[in-house]
């Protein structure tokens, strides 16, 4: 009869585990998506819209879930945006506009301390910045990261997301590259004065209306005229004198 028990209780153990192991949910999980990670950090509605207009977010995602290749990417805020000159984004082409999100994006993952000793400038989607169009320079103080493209200086707020293939940070700046919006200008020298050229003949070479003083010529001729006239009557003085 024990043995009975037993064998009825050993099938009823049996029966709720295949049951249970049956019916339990899968455990929560999925392809990273980059949109849903920025949508529940929240302020980041103009990049995502970007991200979806030049259909870059598929093609993280499709790189994220297909290849074991890290990626980093800097987020800029809608304050960012919204600081930016009243449309820009709308003045350049859809093939700027991508290569405005690809700048944003690195190919390799980065920690905030790998930023420390990563070598600038850092390559992008956009361009390896080696020829001077697409240069991302970051420099760090402790925790705090810093970007600049030559255009704009950023500053890393916060990490938004993180795992072993993916690093995401949020910027206070939207990042514009060199090639597309160049670099701030800067004021020219001022000319040296120059002298006019009428001025300089002026200077050089006497002018026909400048008077002249003749005086002292005039006088020099008369004193002149004065000892012609004097010699001329001793000598006839002289000559009268040997007639006699």
């Amino acid at each position: 009869m024990s043995n009975l028990r037993f064998s009825s209780v050993l099938i009823i153990l049996f029966f709720f585990h295949t049951t249970s192991a049956q019916t339990a949910p899968a455990a929560p999980s999925g392809p990273t998506n980059i949109t849903q990670v920025l949508e529940k950090a929240g302020q980041f509605t103009t990049f995502i819209k970007l991200l979806k207009a030049t259909q870059v977010a598929d093609r993280i995602n499709a790189q994220l879930n297909n290849s074991n290749q890290g990626l980093t990417i800097f987020a800029p805020t809608d304050n960012a945006f919204a600081s930016l000159k009243s449309g820009l984004l709308n003045s350049i082409s859809s093939q700027e506009q991508l290569q405005l999100v690809q700048f944003h994006i690195l190919p390799n993952l980065y920690t905030v301390s790998q930023f420390q000793t990563a070598s600038n400038p850092l390559q992008t989607q956009a361009g390896n910045g080696g020829d001077g169009q697409f240069p991302l320079n970051v420099t760090t103080s402790g925790n705090q990261v810093n970007v600049t493209t030559g255009v704009v200086d950023a500053s890393v707020a916060n990490t938004i997301y993180s795992d072993s293939q993916l690093a995401v940070y949020q910027v206070d700046q939207v990042l514009l590259p060199l090639a597309l919006f160049g670099a701030p200008p800067t004021p020219a020298p001022a000319p040296a004065p120059t002298r006019p050229e009428k001025n300089v003949r002026a200077a050089d070479s006497p002018s026909s209306t400048t008077p002249v003083n003749t005086s002292g010529v005039l006088g020099l001729i008369g004193l002149r005229g004065k000892g012609a006239i004097l010699s001329v009557a001793v000598i006839a003085v002289t000559a009268s004198c040997l007639w006699l």
